[in-house]
């Protein structure tokens, strides 16, 4: 437990609601959910919904799921990393988890298609690395170290590994923070018009 309150744990099957319910609300306003999901009344549970099949179908096996707890041992946030190798889900895992996406979704699959598919193609190959497939603070506690907590905790494993990593930001808001811990700039998802830009970053290995 570090200035802030905040202890990083490695995430359990038990933690699984609840943490659907963080990332719920981190995501609430984001620029890239307002898009694929604009029905405000429905969208916390369609979040929810969409957190909670990731979790349980496609991420949470791999063994890199951390949660930040306040002193209370309440979720406020959570990372979710995917290994090397492992950024794309199996066939099992998207058939497993396609009817949990569906009910989330709904109407607006087509959205979290367009998003998965411009995904996968700007995903860089070649190189060893991990994927930070999704980061969420708890809205009242962002800008209060709780995301960095997150970061630092996985980026210290994967520099002993000497392993790049990789990710995407949603929000243009959040880029310093990524480029305060290495990340750099590398270009955007290619989605229809109207979608907000997703900015794609590349964190260079470093020798442990």
């Amino acid at each position: 437990m570090g200035d802030t309150g905040i202890t990083v744990r490695p995430a359990t099957e038990a933690d699984v609601d609840e943490t659907a319910g963080t990332l719920a609300l981190a995501f609430h306003d984001d620029p890239q959910w307002l898009w694929s999901l604009p029905v405000e009344t429905t969208r916390p549970e369609r979040l929810r919904r969409i957190f909670a099949t990731m979790l349980r179908h496609e991420v949470l096996r791999h063994g890199a799921v951390e949660v930040a707890c306040d002193e209370d041992g309440r979720i406020v946030g959570a990372a979710l990393w995917l290994p090397p190798g492992k950024a794309k889900p199996t066939l099992r895992e998207q058939a497993a988890a396609a009817p949990g996406y569906l009910r989330a979704y709904g109407r607006r699959i087509w959205y979290g298609n367009a998003l998965q598919a411009a995904c996968f193609k700007a995903h860089p190959s070649g190189e060893p690395h991990w994927y930070l497939f999704i980061l969420g603070v708890d809205p009242d506690l962002q800008g209060q170290g709780v995301g960095a907590a997150l970061l630092r905790s996985r980026l210290d494993r994967v520099d002993a590994e000497g392993l790049a990593a990789y990710l995407e930001s949603t929000n243009p808001a959040n880029v310093p923070l990524y480029e305060h811990f290495g990340f750099e700039l590398t270009g955007a998802l290619k989605l229809p018009k109207a979608a907000p830009r997703i900015d794609t970053m590349w964190r260079p290995q470093r020798k442990a």
